[in-house]
């Protein structure tokens, strides 16, 4: 009797000693997370402020002027910040709707047949180099754009015609890169969601439509915006493919317009860049940080007042 006793009290030793050990590598891992963000945070920072305080924060945010290079040089980024808003907005709105529906087609719709091909598929999608976007980019979707611009613009006198590097083709781009992430989470969101919400539904009588619209997709809101918030992280950090199809020249942001957005303005001119052209360039990472940071703050605030309002 008192072996049995001593043999349980020792396996519940252990176990609380795994639990311990456990709870100590969680903190651990959790406490270089925070302090990874807090080091990129603080980098960002030091690098980033001292071309505010040498050229002025007006001057480099609302100026729409960029030359580096001139003899009077002139670090305006107004439209560079402008057309990374834009094209990421436009891409959000061509994507997100494109990969929710393919989500719910994937989780709700689709015969298992069909689904087993088309997922793998996506799953490839995700895995494509960025740069592979932009060759395809520029073999197939830049030709088109310039006969599209060609058509448009073939009596304008003022017209500057890009090839077909233009805000569109960066655009469509984009959209079509950040499919994968948001139809993977998505698609994970809904598949989630208990299965008797879904039969409650149907035994109340909604239609099968009725019951993913009403019942499913707003059960699985939490997942969808979260794949919302990494495809608006992925288009706004996209660079590479971005840079072969955008024609990189810094206009305003119109759609037969070769523009050039935050990212690629660093990777264009990082490589020769000195003195206080390079502080700019770590100024527009900066920038492009704390878009990246409100983004997030804002979509996460917008969750919680939703899942309040739904325990409400």
């Amino acid at each position: 009797m008192s072996e049995e006793t001593f043999s349980i009290r020792s396996h519940h030793g252990s176990k609380s000693a795994v639990e311990k050990a456990a709870e100590l590598i969680f903190t651990i891992c959790g406490f270089f997370a925070v302090l990874a963000v807090a080091s990129i945070t603080l980098y960002m920072i030091v690098n980033g402020t001292p071309a505010l305080m040498k050229v002025g924060i007006l001057d480099i945010l609302f100026g729409s002027v960029w030359a580096p290079t001139a003899s009077d040089p002139s670090f305006g980024i107004l439209y560079i910040i402008l057309t990374s808003i834009i094209g990421t907005a436009l891409a959000i709105l061509i994507g997100v709707p494109i990969g929710l529906m393919t989500a719910i087609f994937l989780a709700e719709v689709a015969p298992k047949r069909l689904a087993d091909v088309v997922r793998p598929a996506i799953e490839l999608l995700a895995g494509i180099p960025s740069v592979i976007y932009g060759l395809l980019g520029i073999l197939i979707l830049n030709p088109l754009m310039y006969k599209l611009e060609l058509a448009i613009f073939a009596n304008s006198k003022t017209h500057q015609f890009t090839g077909g590097a233009n805000l569109i083709s960066a655009v469509l781009v984009l959209a079509l890169m950040i499919l994968p992430t948001v139809i993977n989470i998505s698609e994970s969101s809904l598949r989630a969601v208990p299965a008797h919400l879904k039969s409650a539904s149907l035994a109340l009588g909604a239609t099968h439509i009725q019951t993913i619209f009403k019942v499913i997709v707003p059960t699985a809101k939490s997942g969808i915006i979260t794949a919302i918030v990494l495809g608006i992280g992925r288009a706004m950090g996209e660079a590479m493919a971005i840079t072969l199809v955008s024609g990189s020249s810094v206009n305003f942001p119109l759609p037969f317009s070769s523009v050039r957005f935050l990212t690629t303005a660093i990777v264009a001119e990082m490589g020769y860049a000195s003195g206080l052209h390079r502080q700019v360039l770590f100024t527009i990472g900066l920038v492009l940080f704390v878009f990246i940071m409100l983004i997030n703050i804002s979509l996460s605030k917008i969750l919680k007042k939703g899942d309040r309002k739904d325990d409400k």
